[in-house]
């Protein structure tokens, strides 16, 4: 239905005044003998005691834990949840020995286990968790949904849901995309790390060239962003279908996303598999980067969320 509007260890428990209504706690847990560096937002009404519902926030691609997902879980923590947001493996102050890669099977093993890490949190109802994945994380976030009977309930706003039509369609062509997995594979075989910057100005070579929000220092381009991309992503991230399982995952579902916004046929395709599981909601003139942190969209948006999840975490 389509509506149109106009793990296991803490490491320490440091608030920190975030937005109005939101303060974080930093809380470390572990993915594949990993520690993933994350931030609990919690309402700052929030008293020790206190069990909420929890949900785990995800970003864009090659994005860190302090853009647009912690955008979100400030929102969500300010509408009375415990949001956890996490730098990925090889990302921000997760390290690893493998640094920059945008896979969508490790990534959505990492959400699979920050799931279970706040269903431990004595501020989480484990009862009452859900997933909020935005742009490129909706399809890991969906995958995890599958996956894992913890998350009760499932949000994607401004995602991006590609498969195999809508990635020749926008990395040009059929030639384009095997040249691209060529690269990814050469990559992935040399003896160092293939790393490209993420975005820029002047770098035509980025992944994402004059691309706004990652290029602006008011903006994405924040001193956490690591802006860099291993070039053995591409077969993986070109050969993913974010689509697929859309209509397997027995979970209430709301898209957030505008035809202003990336590729809004893959959420048509995704709403239409999901069926009576999924609800859309569209919002009129809205690109993919007004959805990350202009405030009037973001404030719809987490509204719609929270209200998404009130309904379906009971």
């Amino acid at each position: 239905m389509k509506t149109l509007l106009a793990a296991t260890t803490v490491a320490a428990i440091l608030f920190t005044n975030v937005a109005e209504g939101a303060m974080k706690k930093r809380v470390t847990f572990e993915s594949a003998g990993q520690a993933l560096a994350g931030d609990l937002y919690l309402p700052d009404t929030f008293n020790e005691g206190d069990r909420l519902p929890g949900v785990v926030v995800t970003g864009a691609w090659m994005t860190v834990k302090e853009q647009m997902a912690g955008t979100y879980a400030a929102e969500l923590a300010d509408r009375g949840y415990a949001a956890l947001v996490f730098d990925f493996r090889g990302w921000g102050r997760s390290p690893d020995k493998i640094r920059y890669l945008e896979d969508p099977v490790r990534k959505t093993a990492d959400i699979n286990a920050a799931v279970n890490f706040l269903a431990t949190r004595p501020e989480v109802d484990s009862a009452r968790i859900a997933g909020l994945g935005i742009c490129a994380s909706a399809g890991y976030m969906s995958d995890a949904a599958l996956q894992n009977a913890n998350i009760r309930s499932l949000a994607l706003v401004a995602p991006w849901l590609h498969d195999a039509d809508i990635v020749a369609a926008v990395y040009g062509g059929e030639d384009g995309v095997t040249r691209l997995i060529e690269i990814g594979r050469n990559a992935a075989q040399a003896d160092e790390p293939v790393i490209l910057e993420a975005a820029s100005t002047t770098n035509e070579s980025a992944v994402m060239y004059r691309a706004p929000y990652y290029t602006e220092s008011d903006r994405g381009l924040i001193p956490e962003f690591d802006n860099k991309f291993n070039a053995a992503s591409w077969e993986g991230w070109l050969t993913y279908d974010a689509i697929r399982t859309a209509g397997k995952p027995d979970k209430p579902t709301l898209l957030v996303h505008s035809e202003a916004a990336a590729i809004p046929q893959g959420v048509e395709k995704y709403a239409s598999l999901m069926g009576d599981n999924a609800a859309a909601l569209w919002l009129p003139e809205t690109t993919q980067f007004d959805f990350y942190d202009r405030a009037v969209v973001v404030e719809t948006s987490a509204d719609a969320v929270s209200a998404h999840f009130e309904r379906t975490l009971k």
